[in-house]
């Protein structure tokens, strides 16, 4: 899956800030919401926006789950199978799991799940939309009775997100990004409560919510204060607990301004673990060597991205960072084929075509290394620890319109069969914490230095943060 050019990137309109980002192996969570005497049991609204992380490889990850008891009245969850399938769930009755498989991890999902059990038309009693459109075709489809309550909204449930508590575990994590999560007590709304079509572009996107009504177990998550991630905005002071969630997870990655991460779905050969809402990247020991490509490919303008170089395993310093042309098709290491360029730690040269070339500084453990993307000019700068390298001269790329696909995309793997390297990414919103701070020029993203920091080939030039604001004016 990828993204070329402006994809997904509806102009003007209501804004989201922040996102939260969820990740299954630390066991991220949210708790402590229990439900009162509801507005209405009968009758409730669950919408939020994702981007997928982690796929579920096996095991289920849940989205939300109300527990009061053993019945189908008693317990309610929403949560992704283990096919990708989204499954609307009571205790012992799968209410809907959807035909269509949610595989994409480069793309916001807008979710509405609205809840009407005093409708006479049983089919009615339930209905999914994704991304404005209602879902009509299901795997499973069951009605719950007419009248009857269900455990996300029945009084005195327990509300969690991004776990299972049913049967007493804790287990079953969540994965992936949410923003502008809402819970409607009393009320069954469609999507037009939450989103509209962009007039120009067609693409579904937010509006505020401002204006709902929420009832008495109702809350709004919008993840503004880092500080208090669980907070419900809501006004009815419905907040959640957090469990091993910390400020560094909240993100600007967001249903209004998607951001680049590292391609899960593009782990080829000797399969690294991909975390942290694909950021974190632990390559694996073997043979072969395989690099990692972003979800964004770009085919012209001028981008930015950083990778801090975490950690690694041996006494060798086998690391390439920088951009390739394809997607992982075979165990070859970035910079052996024609149009891939490979920044290498242990001697600084740089890779392309197979050939070292002399370059800049050999890098290690705790540096962090700037991508400095120019496709207006074909040039190609990498900084170590904000300086760049080889006095600001650039690297000569072949021109994307003349590589295998037309684009690139940022990358980094090992050179050595033995060797396990630890990375962490920031296209914007790092997974680790920042001194200092910076922004591009159109005030996007949260770098440890400056996008447009020195002199690129003797001029002064401004990079981009990789997110679908910047992709829909530059890219």
């Amino acid at each position: 899956m990828l993204i070329v050019g402006g994809n997904q990137s509806a102009a003007g309109g209501y804004n989201v800030d922040n996102s939260v980002r969820i990740n299954r192996p630390s066991s991220d969570s949210m708790s402590g919401v229990t439900n009162g005497t509801s507005t209405n049991q009968n009758k409730y609204t669950v919408s939020f926006w994702t981007k997928r992380g982690r796929l579920s490889n096996g095991s289920t990850l849940n989205i939300m789950e109300g527990y009061t008891g053993s019945s189908d009245t008693g317990t309610g969850s929403i949560f992704w199978r283990t096919s990708e399938a989204l499954v609307i769930g009571g205790y012992n009755t799968n209410w809907r799991i959807t035909n269509r498989l949610f595989r994409d991890v480069s793309a916001w999902y807008h979710i509405v799940f609205s809840v009407d059990t005093t409708q006479a038309t049983a089919d009615d009693r339930i209905k999914v939309y994704v991304n404005g459109v209602e879902e009509t075709s299901f795997s499973t489809k069951n009605n719950p009775s007419q009248n009857s309550s269900t455990g996300l909204n029945n009084n005195s449930a327990a509300l969690n997100l991004f776990r299972r508590v049913l049967f007493g575990v804790n287990d079953n994590h969540g994965d992936g990004y949410f923003s502008e999560f809402c819970f409607i007590d009393g009320s069954a709304l469609d999507p037009t409560s939450f989103g509209e079509f962009d007039e120009d572009s067609g693409i579904w996107k937010p509006i505020s919510v401002s204006g709902l009504t929420f009832g008495t177990n109702g809350f709004y998550l919008q993840f503004e204060d880092s500080s208090a991630l669980g907070d419900d905005t809501s006004g009815n002071s419905n907040d959640f607990t957090l469990n091993n969630i910390t400020s560094v997870d909240q993100s600007t990655d967001t249903c209004t301004n998607n951001s680049a991460t590292m391609n899960p779905l593009d782990n080829y050969y000797t399969a690294a673990t991909i975390s942290e809402g694909n950021l974190k990247i632990v390559t694996q020991n073997g043979g072969g060597y395989a690099p990692r490509t972003s979800t964004f490919a770009l085919s012209q303008g001028k981008w930015y991205a950083e990778v801090k170089y975490v950690s690694r395993s041996s006494g060798d310093n086998f690391s390439l960072i920088g951009i390739k042309s394809t997607q992982t098709t075979n165990t070859n290491y970035l910079g052996q084929n024609t149009n891939d360029y490979g920044y290498y730690s242990d001697d600084g040269d740089y890779y392309q075509a197979g050939s070292s070339n002399s370059y800049g500084a050999s890098y290690d453990q705790g540096d962090i290394i700037g991508i400095y993307l120019d496709l207006d000019n074909n040039k190609l700068y990498f900084a170590k620890n904000g300086t760049i390298q080889n006095s600001g001269t650039g690297i000569s790329i072949t021109d994307p319109a003349s590589t295998d696909h037309g684009h690139y995309f940022i990358s980094a793997g090992d050179y050595g069969n033995s060797v396990q390297i630890t990375y962490e990414w920031n296209f914007g919103s790092p997974t680790f914490s920042i001194s200092s701070g910076n922004t591009d020029a159109n005030g996007y993203g949260n770098f440890e230095y400056d996008p447009s920091s020195g002199t690129f080939d003797g001029a002064s030039k401004d990079f981009y943060a990789i997110n679908s604001k910047n992709l829909a004016e530059y890219g």
